[in-house]
């Protein structure tokens, strides 16, 4: 049996080929120690001076929306659950081990890999350095690579409950946030955030393209019927 991909918008993988030379270009030109890395200590040393208490404050509650672990997982379990009961079959739960999946396999190795400290960190010599420090833990943002794909999971589960609109501000209203907060706050430095969009976007149209509803579950789910489709973003 041929299993096709799912369609995404925009059509064809022009998008998702870009989306990887943006991140690599990223990457590359700050490990070349191009002028780039005078626009990370610009725009730091710019919210330094420019943030009031009441601002950091408010920021750091709303940078939470991008806790992976702590929040995002936990709430895609819960509904992956609800529905999965709703609609009598175990797929969500593809949907978010496949997001758990590919995070844990390029977030995490990439922060060991670059070696960059965070934009907050004064008291390390030039910390805007890629491959500088091996303590470094700040590029890319993992915040926002998590809210791309875990928003965008919560978005691919809940299509079918919410309206367009709402679930287009779930996908990227809320990774924007989360770049503006840990720009402001200084725990990331700007290219760590762009970089972040690049990857998140390219991870978000894989889980969207992976045909979850014709992987196979095995005769046992099929015949009690937890195997059957549970939603559809054509």
């Amino acid at each position: 049996m041929r299993v096709e991909l799912r369609p995404v918008r925009p059509a064809g993988w022009w998008l998702d080929a870009l989306l990887v030379a943006g991140f690599a270009a990223i990457t590359i030109l700050l490990a070349a120690k191009t002028p780039l890395l005078g626009l990370d200590l610009a725009v730091r040393d710019f919210v330094d001076v420019h943030r009031p208490g009441w601002a950091d404050a408010t920021l750091r509650i709303f940078n939470k929306l991008g806790q992976g672990g702590i929040l995002l997982t936990p709430l895609a379990l819960i509904t992956a659950f609800v529905l999965a009961r709703a609609r009598h079959t175990i797929r969500p739960f593809l949907l978010v081990a496949g997001a758990f999946v590919i995070t844990y396999v390029t977030i995490g190795p990439l922060k060991i890999w670059t070696d960059r400290t965070a934009a907050s960190d004064h008291d390390v010599a030039h910390p805007e350095y890629l491959f500088h420090i091996d303590t470094g833990m700040s590029y890319p943002s993992g915040h926002v690579v998590n809210a791309i794909v875990w928003y965008g999971v919560l978005g691919t589960l809940l299509a079918g409950v919410l309206s367009r609109r709402l679930v287009a501000a779930i996908r990227y209203a809320v990774p924007l946030v989360l770049l503006f907060t840990t720009t402001y706050l200084s725990f990331h430095w700007i290219t760590d955030g762009l970089a972040a969009l690049m990857l998140g976007l390219f991870l978000d149209r894989i889980l969207r393209r992976a045909p979850w509803d014709a992987i196979p579950l095995g005769s046992r789910l099929t015949s009690s019927g937890w195997a059957g489709p549970f939603y559809d973003t054509h």
